[in-house]
């Protein structure tokens, strides 16, 4: 006899290991878990290389029925299923980056029209009309204070309280939510579509100013959008878009301001 032949202390006796212990299959099923064959098939790569033709023998109840198919055919029907999931992905992609366009096209031109204005006087309505109807919002309003002595008497120039200009100074991004009776719910009016705001967006509006050498953001206005609709403005929804608007009209509107 060539070399040293290895004796089980018991004849018939073939180990089933995992990671942790070996499992005896005289042992019968008792003593193996799901586990222990998980992990012996993982760490056993060429197990079906070498046992091929269990692959066509093996039988799994399909996913939306109970009758049985091969291996084969429920690991392909887990790759189509993988394959429609990233389809799925994909057009969801597809539709938030045409929906973005559609946005960067309304806001090129609601900037426009703010650039084409040529009285300074004009700039309020305009840019409150043009966002109602580029973007569909049903209301849409604003204060301004600080301004010019010329606009001192205008509509958007009108007094508001302390709080109100507190608020909108301690806003660091536009605040979305229920319409809790904010003041500045009242420059709206009534909705075309009828009703009084219950969703609101407020962004402030600012100006970079220098104080004690140190350049910082001075508030000096309001912008206030409204909805009937209470699901409109959340306080879950991104704001980034909003700021974009705030400072674009904050850019415009500072022709209003007093020097």
């Amino acid at each position: 006899m060539v070399g040293r032949q290895r004796h089980h202390d018991r004849p018939g006796r073939n180990c089933l290991r995992g990671r942790d212990r070996a499992v005896s299959q005289s042992e019968g099923t008792q003593g193996i878990t799901e586990q222990d064959i998980a992990d012996f098939l993982a760490n056993t790569p060429g197990f079906f290389e070498r046992h091929a033709e269990l692959l066509a023998t093996i039988q799994l109840t399909h996913p939306q029925g109970h009758r049985a198919v091969s291996l084969q055919e429920r690991q392909a029907e887990m790759l189509r299923a993988r394959i429609k999931g990233l389809e799925q992905k994909i057009m969801e992609m597809i539709r938030h980056g045409q929906e973005n366009v559609g946005i960067a096209d309304r806001l090129h031109s609601w900037t426009v029209a703010l650039m084409r204005t040529p009285a300074a006087a004009d700039l309020p309505k305009v840019l409150t009309r043009e966002l109602r109807h580029q973007f569909m919002i049903p209301q849409a309003g604003l204060r301004l204070w600080g301004v010019a002595p010329a606009h001192a008497e205008a509509e958007f120039a009108q007094a508001v309280s302390p709080d109100v200009k507190s608020f909108a100074a301690s806003l660091t991004q536009p605040y979305c939510g229920i319409n809790s009776g904010f003041e500045a719910a009242r420059w709206l009016g009534e909705a075309e579509s009828g009703g009084t705001a219950t969703s609101l967006a407020l962004i402030p509006l600012t100006r970079e100013v220098e104080v004690d050498g140190v350049r910082q953001q001075q508030s000096f206005g309001l912008l206030v959008l409204g909805s009937p609709d209470p699901t409109r403005y959340t306080a879950e929804m991104g704001t980034e878009f909003l700021a974009r608007i705030g400072d674009i009209a904050s850019a415009a509107l500072t022709r209003l301001l007093d020097a």
